[in-house]
């Protein structure tokens, strides 16, 4: 009679225990995983970067497009100016086009201008109106001469349209330190 007859056996594989052990903290990494990634995926944060990047990129684009004119390719230089804008500026842009085709046609001139560098300076996503600064190198070319160029600053303000991101006001941005003394 025997006690250990009657005793049940409790000795545990060590290598199921490990195995276990590894399971479970796999499967919590990947459940941590997971929800950083959803997390990340539905953060306000990246859709007002996201939003930011698509305004700097129209910005730039509808700038520069504002910037380059070309008489042999009139029509359609107006056309990409007047499809880079809307409201009061697209406005004055088709009213005014008649005149500025004169122009443009007698002064014989080409104009083109590159992006150095842009900068988002406000966005509100729930208004759909934005405003961004680029920086410009200019170049025109009149009939006889060298092409001239210059660099400029221009201050675009932006609106939201069912068309994407579109110039509602462009000016020259203030250069230098413009405060009174």
């Amino acid at each position: 009679m025997g006690s250990r007859g009657s005793m049940a056996r409790t000795t545990r594989n060590p290598l199921t225990a490990v195995a276990l052990a590894l399971a479970v903290v796999a499967g919590c990494f990947a459940g941590w995983g997971g929800w950083s990634w959803y997390g990340a995926a539905h953060d306000d944060s990246l859709a007002y970067a996201q939003e930011r990047d698509e305004v700097l990129a129209a910005g730039e684009q509808a700038v520069q497009n504002m910037n380059t004119l070309d008489h042999r390719d009139l029509g359609r230089g107006l056309d990409t100016w007047e499809d880079s804008a809307t409201g009061d500026l697209r406005k004055q842009l088709t009213q005014g086009r008649g005149e500025f085709e004169k122009q443009i046609q007698q002064s014989r001139t080409v104009t083109s201008a590159k992006v150095l560098s842009g900068a988002v300076r406000e966005l509100d996503d729930r208004a759909g109106r934005a405003s961004v600064l680029v920086a410009l190198r200019i170049t025109v070319t009149a009939p006889k001469g060298k092409p001239a160029q210059k660099e400029s600053r221009m201050l675009g303000e932006l609106t939201r349209t069912s068309e994407g991101w579109k110039l509602s006001a462009l000016g020259q941005a203030p250069v230098g330190n413009t405060a009174a003394e």
